[in-house]
Formats: C-alpha cells, structure tokens, sequence
C-alpha cells in the first residue's frame, strides 16, 4: 500500500472541479432548494468523465455549547419530523440573513432558545455537516459567563420550538451518553466532544477567538445565495 506525504501537516484545501452545468430541481423558498450539476472530473475533459451530483443547498448554521460554572451544559429538547425523535440538542439556528455576523447568529440563538446571555465566546469546531450532499457549515461556539435573560424579556418561539423545554446536565454525563449511542444530535454531538477535548487538553481559554474567520463557509456563498 503506498503512502501519500502530507506536506505542512494535516489539513482541509479548497477545490473546486469545473461544473458543466447546474439546473435547480428543487426550489422550496424556505430551507434548503435541491441543485443539480453536472461535473466534470479531475482527468482528462472528455463526457467520460462527466457525472451528475445532487446537492441540497442550504444556508449553513451555527450552535452553542453553553457551560455554566459547575460545567453544565444547556440543552433543550426538540421535536425533530424527519428523524422522528425528540433530541437532545444545545441552541442552534441557522445562517439565513445575508451577510449576518457569525457570532451575532450565536448569541441571538442562544438568547433565543436558552434564555441566557454570555460574556465570554469561543470557537469550538467547524465541519461540514455532510459533505457528500449538502453545502451546509456548521460553526459550533463554546460560550461561558452566563446570565439568564429575566422572564419578560424572553423569545417566544413557534412550530417545533414553541414546544421546546431547557435543562442542564454535567458535561461529563453527557459525553458518556454520547459514547452510550443514547445521544443522536450532531450538533451535540460534535460540540460536547470538541468542548471535551479542550477540557481534557490545552484548556477552554486556548480555543480560537469567536471573531476568527470562517473562510470554508464564506466560500459556499454562491451555492448559499444563487441568483437563479
């Protein structure tokens, strides 16, 4: 078996192979539209090396592992149609305002969904959520110093979040439900195991700035907002 040398360590490259064309077969004008493609491979440009991928576009999202001082995690439970269950989830929302600020989408979800504001903001983990279909990015934020929001001032949510109760569980419990197969979320998921690993390595505070750029997502623009 031969051995490919990654050269300046391990790491993710944009790349983008040339699309013939590009045709929307879904359009739904509320979360995700279907787009198909067709792409012309690496090799030689021949039709033989043409192929159809079809690709739901959608805006992208970020979520929020909320800790409190005695490592809580805040959680609601929501209703999810497709899967059939209610999740476990930590606040999320997604990145459908052209142009909004990252961090800004995260504090308004969390303000939102949790019903607490945080003085101090980190970046978790950025991935594709599955990137053999869809061009959605997640951004998953770490956020401490917590202040709940008062009872009147609070979001009140509506369709799936209307019915949408908030709890806490240790960080630890939640990791070993994970590892258990009793915790499905992705977005839980991804965050309390990357929020783990920080605990267990160079600590919250080494996390990137909740300011840094996201350059993978910013690059999806196109696919995000098409003008067909």
């Amino acid at each position: 078996m031969s051995e490919e040398a990654v050269p300046g360590g391990v790491r993710d490259v944009p790349e983008q192979w040339q699309v013939a064309s590009s045709t929307y077969s879904l359009r739904t004008h509320r979360v995700v539209d279907v787009r198909r493609d067709d792409v012309v491979g690496a090799g030689p440009v021949d039709t033989s090396q043409h192929f159809t991928r079809d690709v739901v576009v959608h805006p992208g999202a970020v979520g929020i592992i909320a800790l409190d001082d005695e490592e809580r995690v805040l959680l609601v439970r929501q209703y999810r149609h497709p899967v059939g269950h209610r999740l476990y989830e930590p606040p999320a929302g997604l990145l459908d305002v052209r142009g909004e600020d990252y961090l800004a989408a995260a504090q308004r979800e969390l303000y939102e969904e949790g019903h607490v504001r945080a003085r101090d903001w980190r970046v978790l983990v950025d991935v594709f959520t599955s990137p053999g279909m869809t061009t959605e990015a997640l951004r998953m934020y770490l956020a401490r110093g917590l202040d709940d929001v008062p009872a009147g001032d609070r979001f009140n949510g509506v369709h799936e979040e209307a019915d949408m109760p908030v709890s806490w569980a240790p960080l630890a419990e939640i990791v070993a439900g994970i590892m258990a197969g009793d915790l499905q979320s992705p977005t839980l998921v991804m965050g309390a195991l990357a929020a783990w690993a920080a605990r267990q390595g160079a600590g919250y505070d080494a996390l990137r700035p909740a300011e840094v750029p996201w350059p993978a997502r910013d690059q999806l623009a196109a696919a995000i907002h098409p003008s067909l």
